[in-house]
């Protein structure tokens, strides 16, 4: 199955698009996808921290994702 991936922000960057596809056999974890992808992208790794939403709310780690969900990259926000 696939899943689409949406960045934004410097996650956007390290991916070089705003838009990620991943090819995965089975359903995943939240952690799961955080490992696959930063396996294939180790710049996430240098992040402070960065969030996974799915479904436009963020997902705790043992969240399963499965192929119709829609995921986004937010990563850390700063200001003030």
């Amino acid at each position: 199955m696939k899943l689409k991936i949406l960045a934004f922000g410097i996650t956007k960057d390290i991916f070089g698009t705003s838009q990620q596809e991943i090819t995965i056999k089975d359903a995943i974890t939240v952690q799961q996808l955080k490992s696959i992808l930063e396996e294939e992208f180790p710049e996430l790794k240098k992040l402070r921290s960065y969030f996974i939403a799915v479904n436009e709310e963020y997902a705790e780690e043992d969240r399963m994702i499965t192929e119709t969900d829609e995921i986004a990259i937010i990563p850390p926000v700063s200001g003030g």
